[in-house]
């Protein structure tokens, strides 16, 4: 069985937020409002995080993708009491929005901030076309996060058993990946070891965000190199 995972290289990421534009459109993720925005609810299945540094006119601006991690060792799937969030045996960690509760128990214990709440009916874009039909809108009062576009890995399956095969690398693609204009994000199954993503997450380059607490997040970051 496949463990999908996830490799963003920094070196080739240029902050453009390809990834965020295409995350929002393809899962109906909700707009919030300025005002919403300003209290920071504003709503990100893929966050783009950036950091600046020295002073102007020698600054440097650094943008960091940020999906959810879809960690080995979830904190989120430990706290919900409803059992809103789960794992599955692919690593996928997953939201059942009508069984959350809205409690932010999970939101409070994800390390990474990688879910976000809906604090009011949730609004789209106005003259936007239809909803994607294969994600659900989510209401008010429940917690939502990224799902590495899970929609998309049910359709690949079920093409692939009608031919009697097994899934081909790159043909479960996120929307983040397939937009991103650098091609700083990879995607596959980490558990093979001839897969792309793989040999990747063995990199010298390779980090992982606060890899010391223990929860194995499946995002696998590639860090800039420096000029000598």
């Amino acid at each position: 069985m496949p463990k999908w995972a996830m490799v963003i290289d920094l070196d080739r990421c240029t902050g453009c937020g390809a990834c965020n534009v295409a995350c929002k459109m393809e899962n109906n993720v909700p707009i919030v409002d300025p005002d919403e925005a300003q209290n920071g609810r504003a709503m990100f299945w893929m966050d783009m995080v950036a950091t600046y540094e020295g002073e102007f006119p020698h600054t440097e601006a650094k943008h960091v993708p940020k999906p959810c991690f879809h960690c080995d060792d979830p904190p989120c799937t430990k706290v919900c009491p409803v059992g809103a969030t789960y794992r599955n045996p692919e690593g996928l960690v997953g939201q059942i929005y009508h069984r959350c509760i809205g409690c932010r128990y999970c939101m409070a214990a994800c390390p990474f901030t990688a879910k976000v709440y809906n604090w009011y009916d949730p609004k789209w874009i106005d003259g936007a076309q239809v909803a994607n039909p294969d994600v659900s809108q989510r209401m008010v009062g429940v917690v939502e996060k990224c799902s590495f576009c899970a929609h998309r890995l049910q359709k690949v399956k079920e093409t692939a058993d009608v031919e009697g095969r097994e899934i081909q690398e790159n043909e479960y693609v996120p929307a983040c990946m397939e937009n991103c204009p650098a091609d700083a994000i990879v995607f596959g199954d980490i558990d093979n070891r001839n897969s792309k993503v793989s040999r990747l997450s063995r990199s010298y380059r390779v980090f992982r965000y606060m890899d010391d607490l223990g929860v194995k997040p499946k995002v696998y970051y590639l860090a800039r190199r420096t000029s000598s």
